[in-house]
Formats: structure tokens, C-alpha cells, sequence
């Protein structure tokens, strides 16, 4: 019994891995558009993963993508409330809330209506505020990114 077991835990430690060598540079960049800084955003990944890897044998058919990036949101969304991230970036000059949903919308292209979920707003809430936030991006402000794994 011992045995299988271990050889469970193996195997789903090598398939995590490969998630994180796969995901890992993409959800990085996506907590670094959010905390504005290297080293929290390396914290709110890792805080993330960790998450991630608690669900892993409960995914079932869900993509582990779409959980990492869901856990990443609301750890990003527990913290950020209570401490205004870093101004550092291009969305440096936004509140959490429209950094959030920016990263969402444009960066990974959630749909409105996941993103509206994630978030616990309406979908015309999430469509206000990242129209609002987009007309004020700066004209430089590259945030969008290419499609996830």
C-alpha cells in the first residue's frame, strides 16, 4: 500500500512540475503585472501553487492552468485590499481591484463573465471598470500577452 502510495505522490510531484516549467514564466509575469514588484510577486506565485498543488488530484478534467491562475487571483485579491501593491509597472497608477481586473481581461483573457465570478462582480461591473482602466493606460503600457499553455 505504502508502495502505490508513494508512487502516487511521485507521479503527481512530476506532473506538477512539469505544469510549473510549462505555466510557471506566464503566471510569474501575471503576479508581477499585479504587485508591481519581483519578490511579491514570486510570494503571491508561490502562495498560489502551493494552493494549486492542494487540488491537484481533485482537478479532474479542470485545466490546471485555469485553477493556477484562479488561485493567483484570489490570493492576489486577499492581500492587495488590505495593502496597496507596489507603484511599480505599467499598471502601476491602478487601485488592486482594476489591476486585477486588467490582468484578467487583457493579459490572460478571461472571459467577462469567469472574471465576474472569480471576482464576486457583476459582469457589467468587470466591463465598466476595465474599459475605465484601459482608456487610461498609458499608450506604452504592454500588458496583454501571448495565449496560455
Amino acid at each position: 500500500m505504502r508502495e502505490r502510495q508513494s508512487a502516487r505522490e511521485r507521479r503527481r510531484a512530476r506532473e506538477f512540475e512539469a505544469f510549473v516549467a510549462g505555466a510557471g514564466g506566464r503566471l510569474l509575469h501575471a503576479a508581477r503585472l499585479l504587485t508591481g514588484e519581483r519578490t511579491a510577486a514570486e510570494r503571491l506565485l508561490t502562495a498560489a501553487l502551493a494552493r494549486t498543488y492542494a487540488a491537484w488530484d481533485a482537478l479532474g478534467d479542470e485545466d490546471p492552468y485555469d485553477r493556477a491562475r484562479q488561485e493567483l487571483a484570489r490570493c492576489y485579491a486577499r492581500t492587495a485590499w488590505r495593502r496597496r501593491p507596489a507603484p511599480g509597472g505599467p499598471l502601476g497608477a491602478f487601485p488592486p481591484r482594476e489591476r486585477l481586473v486588467l490582468v484578467l481581461r487583457l493579459y490572460e483573457d478571461v472571459p467577462e463573465e469567469q472574471t465576474a465570478a472569480w471576482l464576486g462582480l457583476s459582469v457589467r461591473r468587470v466591463r465598466a471598470v476595465c474599459a475605465r482602466a484601459a482608456a487610461t493606460l498609458p499608450r506604452d503600457a504592454v500588458i496583454t500577452g501571448p495565449t496560455p499553455p
